[in-house]
């Protein structure tokens, strides 16, 4: 039974996760246990419970509580539903809610680089991309064509930051990931040497005087294949095409010099994710 509650103040504690705190704020508010996240729009939300993430509270804009909505509320069980017009929701949030809808969950434990890579044939390694647009869309087309995982350092943008899971369409929730850096395992030269251990050759996406292109047969043929993209603007570091196994590039024309770093990846896992 939905535990259904009309706002009436907007300064009670209860809404603080929605209206005052960052989403880094969130990520830490129970450290060094994992802290909150806020999923926003029916689908995301749907595919985080579907993935066994944990609702703490609903917040939800009075009109949508129906259909497909109401299903979603009925699921998160007999959690603090939190309501009221949109006018009212914006003062709150500061933003306009996909479907009206926003939900906070407790962040999942992330599993470790090993346990994602056990069985995988194709992973990305996303080396600093900062841009939370970027990461969803990334993971939507990792998704999509055939990605078994997604890696990042430390510099990425948290995949379940807002903006990054919708744009993603709720596939963070699909795709296994972990952060390849931490503090006991630097980027590139132990993480490379992990990848490698673990039996994957490695691809830098990169222009280069020394780069292959992407339908090369033998890069097409390897077994078990890292392919690694950079921070937008700059690419990847010199350090970490210098550790890699092979320099790749997409063949341009028209003068374009390079694509977005989602766009990239779209067209590189597309290529590298062909079935054996």
């Amino acid at each position: 039974m939905a535990n259904i509650i009309h706002i009436t103040d907007l300064h009670i504690p209860e809404l603080k996760i929605y209206s005052e705190l960052s989403e880094t704020q969130l990520m830490r508010i129970y450290e060094p246990k994992p802290g909150l996240f806020i999923a926003e729009s029916p689908k995301v939300i749907v595919r985080a419970l579907d993935a066994g993430c944990v609702p703490v509270s609903v917040l939800v804009e009075t009109k949508h509580i129906k259909d497909d909505v109401l299903e979603i509320i009925e699921r998160c069980g007999n959690i603090p539903v939190y309501t009221a017009d949109y006018d009212i929701l914006i003062n709150l949030t500061g933003y306009a809610l996909t479907r009206g809808l926003l939900c906070a969950m407790y962040r999942p434990a992330l599993p470790t680089v090993e346990d994602i890579c056990k069985n995988a044939r194709r992973v990305a390694v996303l080396e600093n991309v900062m841009n939370p647009t970027n990461i969803g869309a990334i993971f939507r087309s990792a998704a999509a064509l055939n990605m078994d995982a997604v890696l990042l350092t430390g510099g990425c943008s948290d995949p379940l930051y807002r903006r990054a899971s919708r744009v993603s369409m709720g596939t963070v929730f699909q795709v296994p990931w972990t952060f390849i850096e931490t503090k006991n395992c630097s980027w590139p030269e132990d993480s490379m040497g992990l990848l490698k251990e673990l039996g994957f050759k490695t691809a830098a996406m990169a222009l280069d005087d020394n780069s292959v292109s992407i339908d090369d047969a033998a890069l097409m043929s390897e077994e078990k294949l890292a392919i690694i993209l950079g921070t937008e603007g700059d690419g990847l570091a010199a350090s970490t095409i210098a550790n890699c196994d092979y320099t790749v590039k997409i063949p341009m024309s028209h003068g374009v010099d390079s694509l977005n770093v989602a766009a990239a990846s779209a067209v590189a896992f597309w290529q590298l994710g062909k079935q054996l």
